[in-house]
């Protein structure tokens, strides 16, 4: 829910709920020049480093190298420390040798520490040296003066750190003539010792004291942004640091920014900024923050993926921008060797306020091997349960039980396919969560329970404020255990959001997350059951009175941290202690569902995400896909944007354009606060119809997705990827975003313009074929293909050299067609080869993980003969589904179809041929999908 509107003057606020168009209001949010760290940052130009590299200082054990760097202006010591981690991956940090207090590192975010390799010096001369990182070829150069690094895989430079000498790392102080700063109240001695999951600073000696230094421009000691002020008890501790990538010009990632994929260079502009906002009314193609941030910038070139991840959870800004002046030696030598031209080069420059630098170089070097590694840091999406990717319907609110059993009844009464009925705030009583207003929802459970005897689920919402109400017993426990947030003075701190004051948990405390996740249990949740899954709103965090509508900088956290350090972590604590709580009710049993629109590295564990609070126009459905495209590559597979867009009213065609497009994202939800877009039944017949073949369309193709989540789960490769990850040596993909492949089998181009009449389709891949999907009309590749079309086409085209399965029955939800027959589509190759695979399980347990109760096929079609095997013989799980028909497009007509079954037997198969299109359907094989079989065609 978009934050505004708590504190908007009542008229106001009415004028916007009747549809008047609202803009951001940009003043409520800073730019770079406003934030004093990015201003002082970016105001250093690029030119010589005053850090200097002690080589002398070098400490090599077997896994880690470190060494001493010192700021020749300042004398500060900082301790470098290098890391080659197995499978292609180089990290890098940089901390105070001696901090006046701990600085923070983020914990819990990293699935453990990464294994490493061995690491050794190769070479020595005057002023540089020379380490092998491992047996993968990677060498890592160290200069001394200016301290640079940079990183060759044999003889190819693959990325120079330091090399525009804007290293920054603002060492803590003392004020002039100041008292030490003192704890919060209760918590002494936290600050000093750190958190106790051992997130302080590695020190190799007793913390000096350094003497006071001079007072320095405004804002250093305090900030102030219109009337808030936060405290700085330790002055101005930001870090920064350049990487430098030849031969790249093409970046991606940094999500969440209303922006394309490939993201813009920002001379002249704001950096991209990383800081968990409630932003309401977002505006497209600008660099500001949104609700949601991932460090992790991906760039791509030709035969070459790599990946920086900067691991750090305060404010961030990210300057991108290209370079050829300022090359280093060794990207001058690169563009000697190949023929004297100047190659591309790409400069990004990190700069956070406050923290460590850690940095995780992923050196790929094929775009997949690039998410793979990522995922191996932070963790892969979890495998969601199958009715969460069905279809989704949501509006601010349904008003009572009388509303939702309406809302349920006509997707029944219209022969929509429905799996989720959410509830916004207002099902609550007084916006106290865990409750349920006991007038409009007497009878929760017995709602719970009509929904799931229609094999239905509801989702509620449960924001991470707190109405401050001696009465409300969750306020009375958290306050009583002092698990919320505190002020600077120690106090609980208050701010302003939708049940009016609220206090905000303290999900950085494990006690305060395990105290939340036992609040699921069914004896804690009144009136929920297993049919019952949870959205996490508003918790960037979002303060309605708080600065940049979020929390105070200078709040306190669990260990004495302040929230400037962890800012951008929190909605994670709040979507890992919910998702959590949901597994824990089941005692370990089922999978959970939740929705979290704040999210940082790692999230993707949890559950789901959105792009938050849309408006209902073309830009904003057109952004939606390279937003996705973005999560993705993030490792945030589950991603969706509110269908219909959730403020203001979308026309019949825009909402018909949303719904298609929809269909093919990983996440389909309509939201919105109008009752003209809650339920597509108010559509015309006509319009109705449309949305309803989209719906269907997304139900058949679901064992596609669900096979392509489990992918995801196991391997890191998004679910919805840009074009470029399947095509890397294509630059006509690389910065492409109005049309994507799901896994790799489908290629979608939706409509997204008005009173389109066609739409231009690129179909890569030299000597590839594509198929219509719903013509089976055959492509050669490469070339741009105009599609035309009306208000009822979706452009989609199948792989040449795939299998699709799909369950072409029309169902009322998931659970309602969990046991129908399958229909196999195998588009051929040139070559006349095809393959593709089916994942299938319970779709709401662990079983799969826990006792490998899951089933996958592998079906290869060659020399004429289509076979069906197992993809994995840890699978135990057996499943009543059968194949009901075969279509295999671009064949000539057979003279028989012989089907083998596991035992030998064979039977003669019907079969029906389309000369026009080469499409052969061959009707009822009859065969368990799960089993072996073969089928001839001669």
């Amino acid at each position: 829910m978009a934050a505004a509107l708590g504190r908007w003057p009542l008229g106001l606020a009415l004028c916007c709920l009747l549809g008047a168009s609202l803009a951001v209001d940009r003043g409520n949010f800073k730019t770079c020049e406003q934030s004093g760290f990015c201003r002082r940052q970016r105001r250093i130009q690029p030119g010589n480093s005053p850090y200097r590299a002690l080589l002398e200082s070098l400490e090599l054990g077997p896994d880690v190298a470190r060494m001493r760097l010192v700021n020749e202006a300042t004398q500060v010591p900082l301790l470098l420390e290098l890391w080659g981690l197995s499978g292609n991956v180089t990290r890098l940090r940089i901390q105070e040798l001696n901090p006046l207090q701990p600085r923070y590192q983020v914990p819990d975010v990293l699935l453990g520490e990464p294994p490493a390799e061995r690491l050794e010096v190769t070479g020595r001369d005057e002023g540089t040296l020379e380490l092998a990182l491992g047996p993968g070829g990677h060498r890592l150069l160290v200069t001394e003066r200016p301290f640079r690094l940079d990183l060759l895989r044999h003889r190819e430079l693959l990325c120079s750190v330091n090399a525009r000498g804007l290293l920054v790392f603002e060492h803590q102080r003392r004020r002039r003539d100041s008292d030490p700063p003192k704890d919060p109240p209760g918590e002494e001695g936290a600050a000093q010792e750190g958190p106790e999951d051992g997130a302080g600073s590695t020190q190799s000696e007793k913390p000096a004291e350094p003497p006071a230094e001079p007072e320095e421009e405004p804002g250093a000691w305090e900030e102030t942004f219109k009337t808030h002020t936060d405290s700085k008890p330790y002055g101005p501790t930001s870090v920064g640091l350049d990487f430098s990538l030849p031969g790249f010009e093409h970046v991606y990632g940094i999500p969440e920014h209303a922006e394309s994929l490939r993201l813009r260079p920002t001379e002249g502009g704001d950096p991209y900024r990383l800081y968990n906002l409630d932003v309401f009314q977002y505006e497209v193609f600008t660099p500001m923050a949104l609700y949601g941030s991932v460090p992790l910038l991906l760039a791509h070139r030709p035969r070459l993926s790599l990946g920086l991840f900067w691991l750090n959870a305060a404010e961030t800004w990210v300057d991108i921008g290209s370079n050829t002046a300022g090359k280093t030696l060794f990207g001058k030598l690169l563009d000697y060797m190949q023929g004297g031209g100047e190659t591309p080069q790409t400069e990004v420059r990190w700069m956070s306020e406050s923290g460590v630098i850690d940095v995780f170089l992923l050196l790929g070097p094929g775009p997949a091997d690039v998410t793979a590694q990522y995922g191996r840091l932070t963790g892969t999406q979890a495998l969601p349960p199958l009715f969460s990717l069905g279809y989704h319907q949501s509006r601010w609110n349904y008003q009572d039980e009388a509303d939702v059993e309406a809302v349920e009844r006509g997707f029944e009464e219209h022969e929509l396919p429905l799996d989720v009925i959410w509830l916004d705030i207002e099902h609550a009583d007084g916006k106290r969560y865990f409750t349920w207003d006991p007038s409009k929802f007497p009878n929760p459970r017995g709602m719970l329970e009509r929904l799931a005897a229609r094999k239905r689920r509801m989702v509620s919402i449960v924001d991470p404020h707190i109405k401050v109400d001696g009465g409300y017993r969750v306020h009375s426990e958290l306050r009583a255990r002092g698990l919320y947030v505190k002020t600077k003075d120690g106090n609980d701190y208050e701010g302003w959001c939708w049940p009016g004051s609220s206090a905000y948990p303290d999900f950085t405390n494990p006690e305060m997350r395990e105290w939340w996740a036992n609040m699921f249990a069914y004896d804690q949740y009144e009136g929920s059951t297993e049919a019952l899954f949870t959205w996490n709103d508003m918790n960037e965090p979002s303060v309605f009175s708080g600065p940049e509508v979020t929390m105070h900088k200078d709040a306190r956290h669990f260990g004495g941290w302040e929230h400037r350090e962890l800012h951008n972590i929190y909605g994670l604590y709040v979507h890992k202690a919910t998702a959590e709580g949901q597994i824990r009710r089941s005692g370990g049993r089922l999978r959970p569902f939740v929705l979290s629109r704040a999210f940082f590295a790692g999230s993707q564990r949890y559950g789901a995400v959105w792009t938050g609070d849309n408006t209902a126009d073309w830009e904003h459905l057109r952004i939606s896909i390279p937003m996705c495209l973005s999560f993705g590559l993030a490792g945030l597979a589950f991603c969706g944007a509110d269908v219909g867009g959730f403020f203001q009213n979308p026309g019949p065609e825009l909402q018909v354009r949303w719904y298609q497009a929809g269909a093919f994202q990983p996440f389909f939800r309509a939201r919105t606060w109008t009752r003209r877009g809650a339920s597509p039944w108010l559509l015309s017949p006509e319009h109705l119809a449309m949305v309803r073949a989209a719906l269907r369309r997304r139900y058949a193709l679901l064992p596609v997705w669900y096979t392509a989540f489990y992918r995801c789960h196991r391997q890191g490769i998004p679910v919805m990827r840009p074009l470029w990850m399947e095509f890397p040596d294509d630059p006509q993909t690389f910065a492409m975003d109005d049309q994507y492949l799901i896994d790799r089998v489908l290629l979608v181009h939706p409509v997204t313009e008005p009173d389109a009449l066609g739409v231009n389709v690129y179909l890569p891949g030299e000597g590839e074929v594509w198929y219509n999907d719903e013509t089976h009309e055959q492509h050669r590749a490469p070339q741009t293909l105009y599609v035309p079309v009306t208000l009822s086409t979706i452009p989609v085209f199948q792989r040449g050299g795939t299998v699709i399965p799909r369950q072409d029955r029309p169902r009322r939800s998931t659970e309602a067609m969990r046991n129908d027959p399958f229909t196999l589509y195998v588009a051929l190759s040139p070559q006349g080869t095809a393959q593709g695979d089916l994942y299938l399980d319970d779709g709401v347990s662990f079983d799969y993980a826990t006792k490998n109760a899951f089933l996958h096929r592998h079906f290869s079609f060659a020399n004429g003969t289509l076979t069906s095997s197992s993809a994995d013989p840890r699978g135990s799980m057996s499943s009543p589904a059968w194949l009901e028909r075969v279509v295999i497009l671009g064949v000539g007509r057979p003279d028989s179809a012989l089907l083998t079954t596991h035992d030998g037997s064979q039977t003669p198969l019907q079969f029906q041929h389309d000369p026009a299109r080469s499409v052969l359907t061959l009707r009822r094989p009859g065969v368990p999908i799960g089993a072996d079989w073969s089928i001839s065609l001669r």
